[in-house]
């Protein structure tokens, strides 16, 4: 995961992408499988998917934060 100022407005993203953590997660809690993330992003890997939800895992109110403020769920 890499946060870099200016973004994805500094929330955490996968890999060299504008993909964000919370972005994932949010789709996650919305039914959407691993196997239908790596479709609709097929930029992305299982690994890169193993390690957004450890990120989550690791720093729950980041993702939490950001789904609020962007009025995600």
């Amino acid at each position: 995961m890499s946060q870099t100022p200016g973004v994805c407005g500094g929330d955490a993203c996968i890999r060299n992408t504008c993909i964000s953590v919370w972005v994932l997660v949010s789709f996650r809690r919305l039914g959407m499988n691993e196997s239908q993330l790596l479709n609709n992003y097929p930029i992305l890997t299982a690994t890169d998917l193993a390690n957004a939800w450890a990120y989550t895992a690791d720093f729950p109110d980041e993702s939490e934060i950001a789904i609020r403020e962007n009025g995600e769920n």
